[in-house]
């Protein structure tokens, strides 16, 4: 039986941690053993990680979860790292679901899967924001590009090649992702079991919201896609995603167009109409869950949300073009995933 390692990064998270270290208590699943590691904070959350039973490591100030991740994985005994955030609750049979996907494909290196529809925060932002991740991740491919922690797994003698998470983003970041372009750079699998779910107890505002979705993910984001030449075409960079924007996009500059010079006006609103038909399914998806009232704030939501991801996106590609480009992110030596499984060792880079 392959043994699991749940791997909890925390900072100032004793609202939530109580919460996700006693729903992994409620699994079932037998062989697993739990490590929080404290980046910074000084609330408690190491006090209450003690108290639970967990395994708990400090890192000497705060460095951002892909440093607190590593420590983990550096002290963890598992055959599989499973990583869960501290505002994650998983169900209670997530870790039944992660064991028996690795064990039933020895071929499979990570393994991710998706928040639930029941976002316990009942406030539009909030509801609007889980709500789309869910809906993303439910229909995303099942042979994935990128990788999520969330609550996502991976082998630990992949992890361990690929030399862990890029301690270059010192924030909640694209760490997860870059680590997934790198996986697959090595020729290594992943996949997206809509099955595994866990619940999300963040609590999401307008501010937080733009926050993320801009400079933790759109400019970071965009500038690992400009660096390693690959926009695949899943999740939230779907092709049916970039058509979404590029029509709001247009229709945002007509009807600037509409207001300057005089134009008219209806082709913008068609150009936006076409950017809802093309996102039909998704509102249904909101109005099943929620009734019709929710579409008076998670439509324009979302159609800002392409707007603002888009203007981020071309923000993002001026930037590396005049500053990023110039600036070289650490490097990480690591053996690929193919050498390592037929018994190499030594690095190499990808």
């Amino acid at each position: 039986m392959l043994t699991l390692s749940i791997i909890i990064p925390v900072h100032d998270g004793a609202a939530v941690l109580p919460q996700c270290l006693e729903a992994l208590k409620r699994s079932p699943d037998p062989a697993w053993e739990c490590l929080v590691v404290e980046d910074g904070g000084s609330d408690g959350s190491f006090e209450i990680a003690q108290a639970s039973g967990a395994t708990v490591f400090r890192t000497p100030r705060n460095s951002g979860p892909a440093t607190a991740r590593n420590l983990g994985a550096a002290h963890a005994t598992g055959d599989v790292l499973v990583f869960v955030d501290a505002d994650v609750c998983v169900h209670a049979d997530t870790l039944s679901r992660i064991r028996a996907r690795f064990e039933s494909d020895p071929g499979l290196d990570a393994v991710f899967g998706s928040y639930d529809d029941e976002p316990p925060a009942p406030n539009l932002v909030s509801q609007y924001k889980h709500l789309l991740q869910h809906y993303v991740h439910q229909h995303g491919r099942a042979a994935a590009a990128t990788f999520w922690t969330g609550c996502g797994a991976i082998r630990r003698e992949v992890f361990e090649a690929l030399g862990g998470f890029n301690e270059f983003y010192a924030r909640p970041c694209i760490e997860d992702i870059e680590l997934g372009y790198r996986l697959r750079g090595a020729g290594g699998r992943i996949a997206l079991d809509p099955g595994i779910q866990a619940k999300h107890l963040k609590r999401w505002s307008l501010g937080t919201l733009l926050r993320s979705d801009i400079l933790d993910r759109a400019l970071p984001w965009t500038r690992l896609i400009l660096r390693s030449t690959r926009l695949p075409d899943d999740l939230n960079v779907a092709l049916s995603q970039r058509v979404s924007a590029a029509l709001v996009l247009a229709s945002a500059a007509l009807a600037v167009a509409g207001l300057v010079a005089g134009a008219p006006l209806a082709l913008a609103g068609l150009t936006l109409a076409a950017a809802v038909v093309l996102n039909r399914e998704f509102y249904g998806f909101l109005v099943r869950k929620r009734g019709w009232g929710i579409l008076a704030g998670a439509l324009p939501l979302h159609l800002a949300y392409f707007l603002y991801s888009t203007l981020a996106f071309a923000a993002g590609a001026a930037m590396h073009l005049v500053v990023w480009r110039w600036q070289a992110e650490s490097s990480v030596t690591r053996p690929p995933v193919a050498l390592l499984r037929n018994g190499a060792r030594g690095p190499q880079q990808l």
